[in-house]
């Protein structure tokens, strides 16, 4: 016979009593332990006036508890005190007060994967969120999914009501703004770069030629010109500008007369690709890989300035009001206004903790600016303007590459994965003020 079994597994398991030292099994909490034996507890651990109580001796023994504090309360003066800001992984983000009633989850700002896949088992006990988003500003509405790689262009024509979306997999996709459903996909032979809406146009740009679609008369154009992929697209003054993987800008200008558009100016100077493009005032601004900003006259087509405060890829460029705001890889937002000598100077830079992709400027329910910024930890970032104070986050499976404002608060966004987002911005709760008797 076994004698020592029994001194076996109270080895394994240690006294009954004293849990101190003891530890859940994580995985049994889960509900997904497999282990037989486990060296840790199938069980929850008493909490500390339980365990107290269990150790009291019986009111009619000659050990009677001392009454000069409250049952409950330990005696052990060399128990350690837990430090209010104490925090550890074994605490699972709750705070307990003084039972399962009362705990305080505190949320970390990451999205649980385990939520994500449908196999989380911790409810609103889980540390992290079950949630896209935080803030009570904005709402998501749906996902369009279908695309098999980066969405990099979300363009929506106005008198249309069609959605177009482009992607690297090689394809536009359209879908029916009131169904929400993929109503046609377009093989484009070649990933695209960028959308850009403007009017009934819808441009994409693509590697060595640009695609031009007329979405009131079926005009279907091919601009010839680039070299490599063309990455930025924008409209201004009467042209249309790209930004091409060799670092040129090219310019086009639309002949109402013969229905096309024709060669105006090719805009050379950096030395890298060219990402994005943006119009402000009488000036075309273009951001590259090069790490600079290049500010070039609408009049002339002649660059006038060279910004090179950046130290990484300039990644997005966007005016507001007097004001240029740059992005770049370097982990900054750089806010540029002109000086007296009508030089741009910085004059803020707003840090992130990691690289900025892209910014899109909107106005909330409530005629607010906000400034969207896409991060490349799988976030957005929504800032108001100009104090650049946080309203919440969008989260995402991946990088978020394409930012589009549609009508009625309505925004889109396309990360890596190839899912477009559809929001829309809520209006702040009013508070309720109780009238006085």
């Amino acid at each position: 016979m076994d004698f020592n079994g029994n001194k076996r597994v109270f080895n394994r398991l240690g006294p009954s009593v004293d849990n101190r030292n003891q530890k859940v099994c994580y995985h049994w909490r889960a509900g997904r332990c497999y282990k037989n034996p486990c060296p840790y507890l199938h069980r929850e651990l008493p909490l500390p006036h339980q365990q107290q109580q269990q150790q009291q001796p019986p009111p009619m023994s000659n050990g009677a508890a001392s009454s000069k504090r409250p049952l409950g309360f330990s005696e052990d003066q060399n128990l350690p005190r837990r430090n209010p800001n104490f925090n550890s992984s074994s605490s699972w983000g709750r705070v307990q007060g003084g039972g399962v009633g009362s705990r305080v989850v505190r949320k970390q700002e990451k999205v649980c994967n385990f939520w994500v896949n449908g196999k989380c088992h911790f409810g609103d006990g889980c540390k992290f969120l079950h949630s896209w988003s935080t803030g009570s500003c904005f709402s998501l509405l749906t996902k369009l999914e279908g695309h098999q790689k980066v969405v990099s262009g979300i363009a929506l024509p106005s008198g249309s009501d069609k959605l177009y979306t482009g992607s690297t997999d090689e394809t536009v996709r359209v879908w029916d703004c009131q169904s929400g459903q993929c109503t046609g996909v377009i093989n484009m032979a070649g990933e695209v770069g960028y959308m850009l809406s403007e009017g009934p146009w819808i441009f994409v740009g693509l590697p060595n030629v640009i695609k031009a679609w007329n979405a009131q008369t079926a005009t279907d154009l091919s601009l010839s010109g680039p070299v490599g992929q063309v990455y930025a697209l924008v409209v201004g003054n009467d042209f249309l500008f790209a930004g091409t993987q060799d670092g040129t800008i090219l310019a086009w200008k639309f002949n109402a007369a013969t229905n096309c558009f024709e060669p105006a100016a090719s805009l050379t100077g950096h030395t890298l690709a060219v990402v994005t493009l943006v119009v402000g005032g009488n000036r075309l601004y273009s951001g590259s890989m090069d790490h600079s900003i290049k500010v070039w006259s609408l009049e002339t087509l002649q660059c006038i300035q060279t910004l090179t405060d950046h130290t990484s890829v300039v990644m997005s460029v966007l005016c507001w009001e007097q004001f240029l705001l740059s992005a770049s890889l370097d982990k900054t937002i750089k806010v540029w206004v002109a000086s007296d000598s009508g030089n741009l100077e910085v004059t803020y830079t707003h840090n992130e903790e990691h690289g900025v992709l892209t910014l899109c400027g909107m106005h909330d329910a409530e005629a607010k600016p906000v400034l969207l910024c896409s991060c490349n930890d799988n976030s957005i970032r929504v800032y108001d303007l100009p104090s650049f104070s946080e309203r919440g986050k969008l989260f995402s499976k991946q990088e978020v590459r394409s930012i589009q404002i549609g009508p009625g608060g309505l925004f889109f966004t396309g990360d890596e994965t190839g899912e477009v987002r559809v929001w829309t911005w809520l209006a702040e709760p009013t508070p309720t003020t109780t009238p006085s008797a």
